[in-house]
């Protein structure tokens, strides 16, 4: 689509109705006439109503990009069966939107607000997109409309909206995140500027991926401490989060040095190189660098994670030794997929229970695959690291503590059938 100037709110005076028609009679039968004719702003509502409704489709697309053309026009080429007649018409009411006001009459007004309406509900993707793209930045269209296209099931939709547009609360961006139906562009929500605290922590909560590497990038981006501290928890596995992690501007001493443990030879000296370090953590990444490059360089037969427990299952010990003994030695990849396997569910899903900061979910999780209420304890103290107080210990040194209507009921929260 063309980008095109703000368009004018008048027509231009020019041609009186007897004028036109006689254009349009003397027209009719040349080639381009009409078209040419739908395109003038001198045109007059009468005959550019009877364009829109009488035209072949590239007249009525000339109509619906006519910015003279009236309001009740406007609303009956909103149901053209012509997409390209729509689609023109959407970037028109986008940008007739800021010049819109109640200075118009009511009927005016109430009928360009149903258009812009009309063409958010659009069956065409390719409408819906070029709307949300044009309305992205405003301020002044209906908050619903931009709810509705902020919902869209369809990622070019959502995507602009999401990332841009400020009527959009906190509030919206949570509830839209926990309806789990815009996974793919919760990277359009980390690009916000800027990106509030609590909209930052349900986004690291998410573990996508590609949402957490732009909330990374994002300098607008306002991460706490604690939410910065589960990213680095998952660091180690997510190679795509170290260079982000790196080029972090606002990073604490201890999270720095935690990056500088996980990262290769080339982004630690990148690290190194920043110019906003105490000469105590220069001095330390400092040695992390010699120490990573005096390393050998890994064996091209390492096993995988998945070559493991493939093996395991293989001899018959796929079982709570196995898991106990990866959780003891910290082997988070292991244990992740284990669970995963076990449980029959994602692994997306085992590293939200994993990063979720609870004891509570993860003795739910390791009830529900049949392992020992001694494995969930060994996961929460090597895996998840978490401080002695809020660590769930046996019931009479075997049994779970928690009820099992309890378990259900943190396993249900994180969609695990039971």
């Amino acid at each position: 689509m063309d980008q095109r100037a703000p368009l004018p709110r008048t027509a231009a005076p020019g041609l009186n109705p007897r004028d036109a028609l006689d254009i349009l009679d003397i027209r009719a039968s040349t080639p381009g006439g009409a078209t040419e004719l739908a395109g003038r702003t001198d045109a007059g509502p009468d005959v550019l109503h009877y364009l829109a409704t009488h035209a072949a489709p590239a007249t009525r697309v000339a109509v619906a990009a006519n910015p003279a053309a009236p309001a009740v026009t406007n609303r009956f080429l909103a149901d053209d069966e012509n997409e390209e007649v729509r689609a023109e018409l959407a970037v028109k009411i986008a940008r007739l939107m800021p010049g819109l006001s109640q200075r118009e009459s009511s009927h005016i007004f109430a009928l360009t607000i149903e258009t812009l309406e009309c063409l958010a509900r659009d069956a065409a993707v390719r409408v819906r997109a070029i709307l949300a793209e044009e309305i992205k930045n405003l301020d002044c269209v209906p908050r619903e409309v931009v709810l509705g296209l902020a919902r869209d099931l369809n990622a070019m939709v959502a995507a602009p909206i999401l990332q841009y547009s400020p009527l959009l609360s906190d509030a919206d961006l949570i509830e839209i995140m926990a309806c789990g139906q815009v996974k793919q562009v919760l990277a359009a929500i980390a690009r916000r500027k800027p990106v509030s605290e609590p909209v930052c922590d349900r986004l690291v909560q998410s573990l996508d991926v590609s949402a957490v590497a732009a909330l990374l990038v994002n300098p607008d981006a306002k991460i706490r401490k604690e939410t910065m501290e589960r990213i680095l928890d998952q660091a180690e596995e997510i190679s795509a989060w170290h260079e982000p992690l790196a080029l972090r501007a606002d990073l604490s001493a201890r999270a720095i040095r935690r990056i500088g443990s996980l990262v290769g030879a080339a982004i630690l000296e990148r690290l190194a190189a920043r110019n906003d370090l105490s000469e105590a953590t220069r001095l330390h990444l400092n040695r992390e660098l010699r120490a990573r490059l005096a390393e050998p360089e890994p064996e091209a037969g390492a096993v995988s994670p998945a070559d493991l427990i493939a093996a395991a299952k293989k001899e018959g010990r796929f079982d709570s030794s196995f898991v106990e003994q990866a959780a003891q030695a910290g082997r988070r990849e292991i244990v992740t997929l284990a669970l995963a396997q076990m449980a029959n569910i994602d692994e997306q899903t085992v590293k939200r229970i994993l990063t979720a900061g609870s004891a509570k979910p993860i003795v739910s999780l390791v009830w529900h695959t049949h392992l020992s209420m001694r494995v969930a304890f060994k996961i929460q103290t090597f895996i998840m690291k978490l401080p002695s107080r809020d660590i769930l210990p046996a019931r009479g040194g075997v049994s779970f503590p928690l009820s099992k209507e309890e378990m259900r009921w943190h396993l249900n929260y994180f969609n695990i059938a039971v």
